[in-house]
């Protein structure tokens, strides 16, 4: 293993699936983002960090109702605010920045790349990946989402894709794309593509990416509308919201540290050594524990 991952600590302090980064972790985490925010900025993106909690009223316009059962911590608000959730991803709060606004045709589209922590309970995962950083309930993002003119939708989709499809080049990891059926998706997406990497000590190829045309799903429940005010108008006329992550950097981390092993330790991807203070290789500095099952961050194949 590599000296930047701490979990029986983590567990013994927070429970089940936490985790403390140190060291190179934090350093290749980091670089994560911010190579992440670099390379959205390149396609034009507007850097936007949001709030981590959302008031119910305002997550049931955008969230699943499963979601809040499986998915969703509940905290304790004010008196005066009623219960607030922790967002599962920026896409939340993103996707209620203009809530109630009418925006212009020559204002989209709108593209932020989102940067949060992300909490989630990941009830529907028992006993799945119950060791390492794979699948966790508190981990970063750097995402992709769009506003736009419902007749552009659908070629953002596919500029997302790409752009989610060239980061991953960039990081020279090993890939597919899959197109998720349409029994599969959930009420809000119109259409949905994963991009799945491969993992060679499970020898399997796992999501990484998920991008998503929900088209005016939520901004429906966000009222978030474009065009000129008419008084002779009879219908309503919504904008399209799109999300696609760009990296969940555990996930990431994980297949970095898979792909990039040698015998003594991992080499440091190319695009990411701007960012790590000059750190181009991590050594091994010990084996995985024997009862340390699973996919972990750095492990020995």
């Amino acid at each position: 293993m590599i000296d930047g991952y701490e979990g029986m600590r983590g567990v013994r302090i927070a429970g089940h699936r936490a985790y403390f980064l140190r060291g190179v972790g934090v350093l290749l985490n980091q670089a994560l983002i911010n190579y992440g925010l670099s390379f959205l900025r390149r396609q034009s993106y507007i850097p936007i960090q949001p709030p981590y909690f959302m008031r119910k009223d305002t997550m049931s316009k955008t969230a699943q109702l499963e979601q809040f059962d499986e998915e969703l911590y509940k905290v304790q608000g004010e008196a005066n605010v009623g219960d607030l959730y922790l967002i599962a991803t920026s896409e939340q709060p993103i996707s209620a920045l203009h809530q109630g606004e009418w925006l212009q045709p020559n204002e989209l589209p709108k593209k932020y790349a989102g940067i949060s922590t992300c909490f989630r309970k990941e009830a529907g995962a028992h006993g799945k990946d119950t060791w390492g950083i794979f699948r966790v309930h508190q981990f970063e993002k750097v995402e992709q989402f769009v506003v736009c003119e419902p007749d552009q939708s659908w070629q953002m989709l596919d500029e997302m894709v790409t752009t989610s499809e060239e980061f991953i080049q960039s990081l020279e990891l090993p890939y597919r794309i899959v197109t998720i059926v349409s029994g599969a998706l959930n009420n809000a997406a119109a259409k949905k593509y994963d991009i799945e990497a491969w993992f060679p000590t499970l020898r399997l190829y796992r999501e990484l990416v998920s991008c998503s045309n929900c088209t005016d799903y939520q901004s429906r429940g966000m009222e978030t509308r474009f065009g000129t005010k008419k008084s002779t108008d009879t219908t309503k006329r919504y904008v399209h919201m799109l999300n696609g992550t760009l990296c969940a950097t555990e996930r990431t981390l994980c297949c970095i540290l898979e792909n990039y092993q040698t015998d003594t330790g991992v080499r440091v991807p190319k695009v990411l050594q701007p960012y790590m203070d000059g750190v181009d290789f991590i050594p091994f500095v010990r084996d995985k524990p024997k009862h340390e099952a699973g996919t972990t961050i750095g492990s020995k194949k």
